[in-house]
């Protein structure tokens, strides 16, 4: 995939700032409407009035007129007279099937990264993850702390599952899985991309490598979803560990954006020499345009990376990652994009 030249910017107005300026409040907007089940009721009920809305939401009337007011300026809902509607981005959510991801993935916003996100300033000051200092503990790492405040790891797991939802297709349909056989997944979590790996392609067989914890709510997904048989978990730091022999692709799904550049290289150095000559290393993460420029979407989300995770986490440019595979000695590399609306993508090369 070669970059392609983009188009000239519209120059920022006044109008226009006005949703930068307001972006907590837009933000929380959208998350009372689910909070408060808006989206749900209209999806059951369109074309409710402002006082049907009002009884079957439980809300003061004046509570109700600026939920409402807020909702429909954004355009998640609309309006003729008094009757209101979803958006139709609302509403398709819940014809596909999709509503649940959306709700986890707001969630995840507003109770995990919403608040650390005040740290930004101070993140960037200091090179530091600052935001850190909203979860109880001494850690370094927002993953260590998660236990700490009760259903927040849970919460945590679900959110990075919706993510791992929305992005998958890139990652099963993309990379030549027609040529693999065995896959190691480095960091695996809770193995929402080992088993959506599994049943797009029946002959592979996965190991999802990653600590105890996480591989307890590995467990329990892969036996509800069938595959025991065809999914195998290998406790391990995925640093110091060993990783297991026999596979012939490794991959880092939403790992490689966590560590720095030198962690970035050691881990890599272990995908080296886990493969044989032939195997391959798949890269999936979002990714940074090459000229720095975008997308928005990788734009915002370094808030959440540069706050939270560890020190030094970032949305890296497809080209950062192909220098570390060129100086491990991978060759081969290509790239596998997406038109969907989040940059998501799969960097794949091979081991001479």
């Amino acid at each position: 995939m070669t970059q392609t030249m983009k188009t000239q910017a519209t120059p920022l107005t006044m109008p226009g700032l006005v949703p930068i300026l307001f972006g907590h409040a837009a933000f929380q907007q959208l998350n009372a409407g689910f909070q408060l089940g808006l989206f749900a009721r209209l999806a059951e009920h369109p074309d409710s009035s402002k006082p049907e809305l009002t009884a079957a939401l439980a809300l003061p009337a004046r509570s109700a007129e600026v939920l409402l007011l807020g909702t429909t300026a954004l355009g998640l809902t609309t309006a003729v007279g008094d009757r209101y509607r979803n958006a139709e981005i609302i509403d398709s959510a819940f014809r596909d099937g999709s509503w649940q991801t959306l709700r986890d993935i707001v969630e995840f916003q507003a109770r995990i990264s919403y608040l650390p996100a005040s740290d930004y300033a101070e993140s960037l000051r200091t090179g530091r993850n600052a935001g850190i200092r909203h979860f109880p503990g001494d850690t370094e790492d927002l993953y260590s702390r998660l236990s700490n405040s009760e259903g927040m790891e849970e919460l945590f797991y679900r959110g990075m599952n919706a993510w791992s939802k929305l992005s998958n297709p890139v990652l099963v349909n993309g990379p030549r899985f027609a040529e693999v056989h065995r896959v190691l997944d480095v960091g695996g979590g809770d193995a929402v991309n080992a088993i959506a790996l599994s049943k797009a392609h029946p002959h592979l067989r996965v190991t999802v490598l990653d600590r105890p914890a996480a591989l307890e709510v590995a467990a329990q997904r892969v036996s509800a979803a069938g595959l025991r048989d065809r999914i195998e978990l290998h406790a391990a730091d995925i640093f110091t560990g060993e990783y297991p022999g026999g596979h012939d692709c490794v991959l880092f799904a939403h790992q490689l954006v966590i560590w720095t550049p030198e962690q970035n290289r050691a881990l890599l150095g272990k995908a080296w020499h886990a493969v044989e000559p032939g195997g391959r290393v798949l890269i999936f993460n979002a990714f940074a345009d090459d000229d720095g420029q975008g997308p928005l979407y990788a734009a915002l989300d370094s808030v959440y990376f540069s706050t939270l995770p560890f020190a030094g986490s970032t949305l890296y440019p497809w080209y950062r990652y192909e220098e570390w595979l060129r100086e491990t000695g991978f060759a081969g590399i290509s790239r596998v994009g997406t038109s969907s609306w989040t940059p998501h993508g799969v960097l794949q090369a091979i081991k001479p």
